[in-house]
């Protein structure tokens, strides 16, 4: 029972491989019209095959297209590193293909999609937007434009996260310069935000076991008027009038 078990496993292995093997004496058309089919299909991991074969085939006028379908089999099934290699691929060898505008705008998402939780390393991150920002360079009126926009603020906005994160760490260990440091430089964009309002808070906080009243005013009044109604500044208006009575 135990050999006939290993048998059937070792067909359903060989059967795997060899579906996606071609046949590499087909004309190159043939090969990118499977290619298209499976593309067309969905069946991404089938296609791949025949865009790979073709792509190396330096000479043919598929070349190119099969380069950048091969890129795209690796983004749709969200295997983002693979993609982003082989879009840089096909920017290097064809700089001038008509859809190369694609390529350059996926080479973010790739990034971004790769990118970690804003209290991890933010490398991929700030090469997503450098990614984007380059495609805006590159094609002011590109249909990808506004798209590119919405990510460059959505990786701003994760870099900031970031930055929030690093103030709290650095509150949490009574190291309240540090935290200053990175707090006032959400504050001081002046956004309306939870960023910006969980940065007024604990700068505030700050201040307050500084015994800063004046600088814990400040902040106090600047989210009275910003987020009149959040607990937080509730919260703090609190513990600033235990402060001052203290004081008198």
């Amino acid at each position: 029972m135990r050999k006939i078990l290993i048998a059937i496993l070792l067909i359903i292995v060989l059967w795997g491989c060899s579906s996606n093997r071609i046949n590499k004496d087909l004309p190159v058309e043939k090969k990118m019209e499977l290619g298209n089919q499976y593309f067309q299909q969905q069946n991404y991991r089938k296609a791949i095959p025949y865009f790979t074969d073709v792509a190396f085939e330096r000479n043919s006028i598929y070349t190119a297209e099969a380069q950048l379908k091969l890129a795209d089999c690796y983004y749709n099934q969200e295997k983002y590193a693979d993609a982003l290699f082989e879009y840089k691929e096909f920017i290097r060898l064809f700089p001038d293909y008509e859809a190369i505008d694609k390529a350059y705008f996926r080479i973010g998402v790739c990034y971004f999609e790769q990118s970690l939780p804003a209290h991890y390393d933010q490398t991929e991150t700030n090469q997503a937007l450098d990614a984007f920002q380059t495609y805006l360079e590159k094609f002011p009126q590109g249909s990808r434009r506004q798209a590119a926009i919405d990510y460059i603020q959505k990786c701003n906005y994760k870099l900031l996260e970031k930055k929030y994160q690093n103030g709290r760490i650095y509150y949490k260990i009574y190291d309240y310069s540090s935290a200053l440091l990175y707090l006032n430089e959400i504050i001081e964009l002046g956004n309306t935000n939870e960023l910006d309002k969980m940065s007024l808070y604990y700068a505030a906080r700050i201040y307050l076991e500084r015994e800063n009243l004046p600088q814990a005013e400040i902040t106090l009044k600047k989210m009275q008027t910003k987020y009149p109604e959040a607990g937080e500044t509730k919260k703090i208006a609190e513990l600033y009038d235990d402060k001052v009575a203290e004081t008198e």
